[in-house]
């Protein structure tokens, strides 16, 4: 019997039973929990190693971007020529981004050795056989950004392009056309061809071709080119400048004007002198003939 008011206590049997059912339920639940060492479906990589990754990536961007401005400051102070330093640190931007790249598969744990070796052997396949241009090309890049036949800025002409030279990239030589024209050339065509450069001596001639009447004086129309010469406030003195008698025509004596100028006041001289000249002949009463023919009828009976 039990006595009424007594406390239950239960058998050992019923706390085993109890403790059971509470390690049961606490089992059952689900983890809320991301275990880091757990493996990524489908990709075997485990967590841990992804974000150490992908902390590298994010650094190692952050480190080639500073040591890209770094770069540039010592070339600077290098004064290595614009155009070589813009080459120079193109390549290597290219080279830093390769090592990175191949520092982070090895963080996610795949084997870069063998990576290396198939990439060694997948560009020496393409290399000789479908990037033979593409080789060429880079060289080339090279040659011209050593032997520097132009600078940034200078005006040369090409395999038929006349432009101002912008840049020397890994693969093309970029120009720009006196109307804005954006063009793009191969290295390889650039270093391959006869190269004019009009902007690399600090002084050009300037050529002016006009033409006088046989009837008129040769000698009066030299004297007035020459003092038309002497009063423009860009033409050097030094070479000084010179009136020719260039070639007899059909109908005119062809003059040529040799002036001197700076090579930034090429184009202005070369204007203004153009203009000039037909002014001041007008004014002195030269003729300027103009190309005619004769033509006769002959009337048969």
């Amino acid at each position: 019997a039990i006595a009424l008011g007594s406390p239950c206590r239960a058998s050992p049997s019923e706390k085993m039973m109890g403790n059971h059912i509470r390690e049961l339920a606490f089992t059952a639940r689900p983890r809320d929990t991301l275990d880091l060492n757990d493996t990524i479906p489908y990709l075997n990589i485990d967590w841990w190693h992804l974000i150490i990754a992908i902390v590298i990536l994010a650094v190692g961007y952050l480190v080639i971007k500073v040591l890209m401005v770094i770069l540039k400051r010592v070339m600077i102070r290098m004064q290595l020529p614009e155009l070589l330093a813009g080459f120079l640190a193109r390549v290597l931007k290219i080279l830093l981004y390769l090592v990175l790249i191949l520092v982070f598969l090895g963080a996610l744990g795949i084997e870069t050795g063998s990576a290396l070796l198939a990439m060694s052997a997948i560009v020496g396949l393409v290399l000789g056989f479908g990037l033979q241009d593409t080789m060429s090309n880079f060289f080339a890049g090279v040659w011209l950004a050593l032997i520097r036949p132009f600078k940034k800025d200078d005006w040369i002409t090409v395999n038929g392009f006349s432009g101002r030279i912008d840049s020397i990239g890994v693969m093309s030589t970029i120009m720009v056309t006196a109307d804005n024209i954006y063009i793009t050339l191969p290295n390889n065509s650039v270093w391959g061809s006869p190269i004019t450069n009009n902007s690399h001596m600090p002084t050009r001639r300037v050529d002016v071709s006009i033409g006088t009447s046989y009837s008129g004086d040769v000698n009066k129309a030299i004297s007035v080119a020459m003092d038309l010469m002497n009063r423009h406030p860009l033409v050097l003195k030094d070479p000084a400048p010179a009136v020719r008698v260039a070639s007899l025509g059909d109908t005119r004596i062809n003059l040529s004007l040799r002036a001197w100028t700076k090579n930034e006041d090429y184009w202005t001289v070369n204007w203004d002198l153009n203009k000039d000249v037909v002014e001041a002949f007008r004014q002195e009463g030269l003729e300027i003939p103009l190309p005619q023919m004769d033509v006769r009828l002959r009337q048969e009976a």
